[in-house]
């Protein structure tokens, strides 16, 4: 065991039933004695993969809501905890078009039924809180935001069953004018001081919801895309806005992506490719779509724990771990985490959906309880900046699970998480270096090797 490059290495490490909490400690803290044959994590630096956009999460009407309410103090100290320097960093966002569950209520920026030149297009009602919001993070991010933006309904006099919640389709007579929607939204919101980086099609396309819902088949997102949306941006100089297809879980991605991206026209619009988590793992459908389509990109856009706020559970923070090692392992730039913050009940929702956050507040009292997600988002959003680079990272441990990434000065990030109830050891191997480490049970560690 080579040792004398221990100087090089700096530790953070956030442990369950401790009060270590993305926590700078000694490597000496967890150097082991080499019992037996340890399994190694052996990383590769100069076998570069993607190049990170970022991390990030969402605001939501409901998480604005509730910011609203917050005192000045309490304000500052949400942001810095996301945007800020000495928090998680975030330089990624996402943000509804029209309402979504995590709204207050069904609303849409023009209402008026047959308006097909949206001369009542108006983002007033996101004035009030959400776009003071988003502008608060901007303001204090060191690096600029990227936000995505995602409808999850036309308004309902463009729907085929004139609702927002429920599903139903976009009625075809509308197709041009919902394409037309979309430039308008962002021109608004780029008026207001809010850059948007990128749209998604859809949120959820192949869900009927009890909420604000609308349903693609992949030939309908295909040919909207070819016939729509994409020439709509074109006419209006919005080519350099990223377009995101399918926007849903992982299961079936590729059945989308294929019939999307094959479709040469339709693909030429198309920045990527964004998922969710909501019904099991999938990870392979991830790296398929990477195979098959190399050139386009991947982002992780939503994801949250369902059933409501889940205070104080430890789960949460290995659960989004376990995701983002995973995503990122497999050609992933970006990683969107869902609401901001919610209240103690995991709202406010129009429709009971109630889930949890990162960032908890207390309205009874305005108390900031920060949950084990935000901790464990922070060991990759805090240390893999925008513009570090995916390396390979041979995991050959059975219990453990394990990213790396480079910056431009060569310096390397490992972070290795530990879901098991018993402490894991393993020979951590970068170059010249070779350590026999040992992680205490459910945890999870960051090694950055300079």
């Amino acid at each position: 065991m080579t040792n004398s490059h221990t100087k090089k290495i700096s530790a953070y490490i956030t442990s369950k039933g401790t009060g270590q909490k993305v926590e700078k400690v000694k490597i000496s803290h967890l150097i082991t004695t080499k019992a037996s044959e340890t399994p190694s994590i052996k990383i590769y630096k100069n076998k570069i993969h993607q190049e990170i956009l970022g991390f990030g999460g969402a605001f939501t009407e409901s998480s604005a809501s509730i910011y609203d309410k917050l005192n000045t103090k309490n304000k500052k100290e949400i942001i810095q905890a996301y945007f800020g320097p000495r928090g998680n960093n975030y330089t990624m966002g996402r943000t509804h078009i029209n309402s979504c569950d995590f709204s207050l209520g069904n609303y849409a920026y023009c209402d008026t039924p047959g308006d097909v030149e949206l001369k009542n297009f108006s983002i007033s009602r996101d004035r009030k809180m959400l776009i003071p919001f988003i502008k608060d993070a901007i303001e204090e991010s060191g690096a600029p935001i990227q936000i995505m933006a995602s409808p999850w309904s036309p308004p309902a006099w463009m729907k085929t069953n004139e609702q927002m919640n429920h599903g139903g389709k976009l009625k075809k007579e509308f197709r041009d004018v919902w394409a037309m929607y979309y430039c308008e939204y962002i021109k608004a919101y780029e008026e207001e001081g809010v850059p948007v980086w990128g749209i998604s099609v859809q949120n959820e396309p192949n869900a009927t919801q009890i909420w604000d819902s609308c349903t693609y088949s992949s030939e309908d997102e295909r040919d909207f895309i070819r016939d729509y949306l994409g020439p709509a941006l074109e006419s209006r100089n919005l080519l350099d806005k990223k377009v995101i297809i399918w926007d849903h879980n992982r299961d079936t991605m590729l059945e989308r992506a294929r019939i999307i991206l094959n479709d040469i026209e339709a693909s030429k619009y198309v920045w990527g490719t964004g998922f969710h988590w909501y019904n099991g793992d999938h990870f392979d459908a991830v790296q398929r779509v990477h195979d098959e389509f190399p050139d386009k990109e991947l982002i992780f856009t939503e994801g949250c724990q369902e059933g409501g706020p889940h205070i104080g559970s430890w789960d949460l923070g290995e659960r989004y771990a376990t995701s983002i090692i995973n995503d990122l392992n497999r050609w992933t730039v970006a990683w969107i985490d869902w609401n901001l913050i919610l209240d103690e009940t995991g709202g406010p929702n129009h429709v009971s959906n109630y889930c949890s956050a990162p960032i908890i507040v207390d309205t009874r009292s305005q108390d900031i309880i920060y949950q084990s997600s935000y901790y464990y988002i922070g060991h990759f959003s805090r240390f893999i900046k925008r513009g570090d680079k995916i390396i390979k990272c041979e995991n050959e441990t059975d219990n453990l699970l394990a990213l790396s990434s480079v910056n431009d000065s060569g310096v390397t990030t490992t972070i290795v998480l530990n879901k098991e109830n018993t402490q894991k050891s393993f020979t951590y191997k970068n170059e010249e270096t070779a350590l026999h480490l040992s992680i205490p049970p459910r945890s999870i560690a960051t090694l950055i090797n300079t």
